[in-house]
């Protein structure tokens, strides 16, 4: 876990969770929770990139599950090797052999390179239109 965490706090996508006590009770749920699997590629020791599948079951597509991919992030010092794209095939080839009818996935990136990542290794702009509810802001949050 200290190495994901130091992947996220290096990636500058979104604030990492804290304090440390919270971040362990959080990583424990998550590897407890049905569905949920994370991907990891080594960069000489360290987590060089990451992501999480969610799966999760469908009444309609004949049954077949859905897959959502989360938490893509690759470390600035190790970008441009092949370490994303590797996690990311692990997680889609994880979720046809589960049956998956489809993977979806979002972004919030700007940066043109992200979104041609993500069509390199299949995901198709445009097929889906995402909304998004943000949680509402309560007092003293």
């Amino acid at each position: 876990m200290p190495s994901l965490l130091s992947l996220f706090a290096a990636s500058e996508v979104s604030a990492v969770a804290g304090p440390p006590a919270r971040a362990e009770r959080l990583w424990h749920e998550t590897l407890a929770h049905p569905g949920v699997t994370v991907f990891v590629a080594d960069g000489d020791g360290c987590i060089a990139a990451t992501c999480m599948l969610v799966t999760a079951p469908n009444l309609l597509r004949a049954g077949r599950s859905h897959g959502f991919l989360e938490n893509v992030v690759a470390h600035p010092d190790h970008r441009g090797r092949g370490h994303g794209r590797a996690v990311v095939r692990a997680a889609l080839a994880h979720a046809w052999a589960s049956g998956c009818h489809h993977v979806l996935m979002q972004s919030g990136r700007v940066d043109p390179r992200v979104h041609a990542f993500y069509e390199s290794v299949g995901f198709v702009p445009g097929r889906r239109t995402a909304y998004v509810a943000a949680r509402p802001v309560a007092p003293g949050d």
